[in-house]
């Protein structure tokens, strides 16, 4: 598991916009989608700060119960301030069910598919959040495009 948290960490640290606004959410959330899309992928995607939606789309054969996992992914991820997935190896390991504690309720999804947005110099902003695969499949689709469109953005 040491191994999963060190790699999950090094995508945060590695992973850090220069900034992030309205325009950057909806290429981003472009990027994901149309890869999700030649996938075939049936996932809806998402990119949120706390009280507003600034991307989403929903690929052909997502279901209702995706809005409700991609919420509930980002909320960690704006609680916590790390990926879900992070969040979700880190409690893993401690031997720790938040949700039977009741330290986390309904509201929240511990498990991968949602990243933190982190400006450098600012923190987090938002998240970007994926559903409708495994919950790692989830993840790294959205890292897979934050990790493109950051290398885009930067001429390489």
């Amino acid at each position: 598991m040491t191994d999963l948290i060190d790699t999950l960490t090094r995508q945060e640290e590695e992973l850090v916009f220069d900034f992030f606004d309205h325009e950057q959410a909806w290429l981003l959330g472009s990027r994901i989608t149309e890869a999700a899309r030649q996938a075939g992928h049936a996932v809806g995607i998402d990119i949120r700060r706390p009280g507003l939606t600034l991307f989403r789309s929903a690929l052909p054969g997502i279901t209702p119960d995706q809005d409700v996992w991609i919420a509930r992914k980002a909320n960690v991820v704006l609680r916590m301030e790390k990926s879900s997935a992070l969040v979700d190896a880190q409690l893993s390991e401690a031997g720790i069910d938040a949700a039977a504690i009741g330290w986390l309720g309904a509201d929240y999804a511990v498990t991968g598919g949602s990243f933190p947005i982190r400006v450098r110099g600012t923190g987090v902003v938002a998240a970007a959040t994926a559903s409708g695969l495994s919950s790692m499949d989830d993840h790294d689709l959205i890292v897979q495009g934050i990790r493109a469109h950051l290398a885009e953005a930067a001429g390489r």
